[in-house]
């Protein structure tokens, strides 16, 4: 079996049908690892969705962003910003059941055997690989919960902007959600900032790229989010995979056991 660690499609379906012709995929002998955002921005998130629930446990997938500002609308009956592109999901006949499906899904997966985890925007090194695994699942049990849409009502915010053990309620699990989904640059007392979005020359003053900070183990984080890295973080433990599909690089597959790259160019303007 090949496992491929794929980066940010953003609704990019054609994108992906390209890379995986270029991967010589097949469900039978290989296992696709998505490292969130599978919807919006781009014209096919509902295609995305349908294609990667449609492979069952030949899929891994954690929560990016824009994966949970989808279940957000749908759970709290919100209309789309201007710029999404989930209408229609949200229209959809398999609508429910395909947001049943996406709350299933986790923030971290963490593979003891091959010691990597996958998060979407990082792991700040204030946590161990056990405690952030265990802070990961305080918010998927929420997300699987019948209480879903109060915390979805409340995810929205950047207050706490930093991570103390005595948060409780709400505002622990927003803070935790926004370092699994939402991290760039960090400081080193582990404050987010979340203003500077391009590449690390745009670091505020005190702040530096999360996977710069030193960490006391190995474990490798594939990690997306962050497209103005274009894949690149000259770390081989932070394995960067999101190389800006939606704005007109690239997808980006990474063989995670061997660290081979493939990449499907993509067109802005012919998404």
């Amino acid at each position: 079996m090949t496992r491929y660690a794929i980066g940010d499609i953003q609704g990019c379906f054609k994108s992906l049908e390209c890379l995986l012709a270029q991967l010589s995929y097949s469900p039978q002998y290989d296992e696709l690892w998505f490292a969130g955002d599978l919807v919006n921005r781009g014209p096919d998130s509902l295609e995305c969705l349908r294609f990667i629930k449609s492979l069952g446990a030949s899929a891994r997938v954690v929560l990016g962003n824009h994966d949970l500002h989808l279940l957000a609308i749908h759970a709290c009956e919100k209309s789309p910003k201007r710029k999404d592109t989930l209408l229609q999901i949200l229209e959809a006949p398999d609508c429910d059941d395909l947001m049943q499906w996406l709350r299933q899904q986790p923030l971290m997966i963490w593979d003891t055997d091959s010691d990597f985890v996958m998060v979407h925007a990082g792991v700040p090194s204030m946590w161990s690989i056990p405690e952030a695994f265990k802070f990961s699942q305080e918010v998927s049990a929420v997300l699987k919960s019948d209480n879903n849409a109060a915390f979805f009502d409340v995810m929205y915010g950047n207050d706490p902007d930093i991570w103390s053990n005595d948060l409780t309620g709400m505002s622990r699990l927003r803070v935790i959600t926004n370092y699994f989904t939402r991290m760039r640059f960090i400081r080193s007392d582990g404050a987010l900032d979340f203003s500077a979005k391009e590449t690390l020359d745009s670091a505020p003053e005190e702040f530096i790229p999360w996977f710069q900070e030193a960490r006391k183990d190995q474990t490798t984080i594939l990690f997306g989010h962050w497209a103005a890295l274009t894949g690149v973080t000259e770390n081989a433990q932070f394995q960067a995979l999101d190389t800006g599909c939606v704005w007109g690089g690239a997808l980006t597959a990474m063989n995670i056991d061997t660290g081979e790259r493939t990449s499907c160019e993509c067109s802005k303007g012919s998404l």
